[in-house]
């Protein structure tokens, strides 16, 4: 089985449970556990804040989601074309905030790499980030069953 759909929303900070939960819904196609769930969309709703937040500064954009899924895979892009990412590695870690007006926890890149099993970011100044991520679904319905 393979699926795919794309997602397209204002880069509003209330789109953001929308993202979370319009994406949770498309990968339960997968028969995720209610953990798998709850990870994709902390996971999601990271990338999408860093994108609403960081993205685009000053103004309301667009933020692109596209998921896939196939066999017990999800794999997702999480795309805006704003100001982009000079340092990738720096904004990465952990504490790391461009925003620390906005008391922002820096922490959002960990978080997302705790809850998918993959998470690389391509940025450029002036162009824009894609976050992708990638989770097998699955793995805990097996693990309860043993």
């Amino acid at each position: 089985m393979k699926n795919e759909m794309t997602l397209a929303f204002d880069s509003i900070s209330e789109n953001e449970g929308f993202a979370r939960v319009a994406v949770a819904a498309f990968a339960t196609q997968l028969n995720p556990t209610l953990e798998e769930v709850a990870d994709i969309r902390t996971a999601v709703s990271e990338a999408v804040t860093n994108a609403i937040i960081h993205g685009y500064p000053d103004g309301v954009h667009t933020v692109v989601i596209r998921a896939i899924l196939s066999e017990e895979t999800l794999e997702l892009w999480v795309t805006d074309e704003g100001v982009g990412m000079e340092d990738v590695k720096q904004a990465m870690e952990p504490l790391y905030t461009s925003r620390p007006e906005l008391e922002r926890s820096g922490m959002g890149f960990m978080f997302m790499e705790a809850f998918m099993d993959q998470v690389e970011v391509q940025s450029a100044p002036g162009v824009g980030t894609t976050v992708y991520m990638k989770k097998k679904i699955g793995r805990g319905a097996a693990e309860q069953e043993g």
